[in-house]
């Protein structure tokens, strides 16, 4: 299983979003830092769930780290926009 679908799984079990982006933004950062040539190091993820609603964004930020748990050893960067 790719990076991209191991996100998307992780994510959709953890908080059964009504919403849910998953971007490859790896060839937008070749050759920089972190790039390491796999083109699944750069990461964009946009998701909108009700589990979210009483939580700080520093919370939610938490939250989906930890439901993506090894995968953000695996790859170098992820931005993330969770409402």
């Amino acid at each position: 299983m790719g990076i991209e679908a191991e996100i998307r799984a992780r994510l959709e079990a953890a908080f059964a979003p009504e919403r849910l982006v998953v971007r490859n933004d790896s060839a937008r950062h070749a050759g920089h830092a972190g790039d390491d040539g796999s083109g699944e190091s750069h990461w964009h993820v946009e998701i909108e769930a009700a589990a979210f609603k009483d939580m700080g964004r520093v919370q939610r930020h938490r939250a989906v780290h930890g439901a993506l748990g090894d995968v953000m050893d695996r790859i170098h960067a992820l931005a993330l926009d969770v409402r």
